[in-house]
């Protein structure tokens, strides 16, 4: 997955965001699931932008799991 691939997954999984945020009553369940998602796919390009930055292969960043990620100290 490269940097394009990445972005592409990010703007499907916002278009979802919005649609849902638009009902009435969203479906919390999977709304949750989107947003577990999104910060995923945001943490995933960052790895790959820093390892580029730093003369390191990107295609060596890997998607770490929801649990990680969600776990971050900001």
């Amino acid at each position: 997955m490269d940097d394009g691939d990445v972005l592409g997954r990010v703007k499907a999984l916002v278009d979802e965001e919005h649609t849902l945020r638009g009902h009435h009553e969203p479906d919390a369940a999977r709304l949750a699931e989107v947003e577990a998602e999104l910060d995923r796919c945001w943490d995933l390009l960052r790895q790959r932008r820093a390892k580029e930055e730093f003369g390191r292969n990107p295609d060596e960043a890997a998607a770490r799991s929801t649990r990680e990620v969600e776990n971050y100290r900001q």
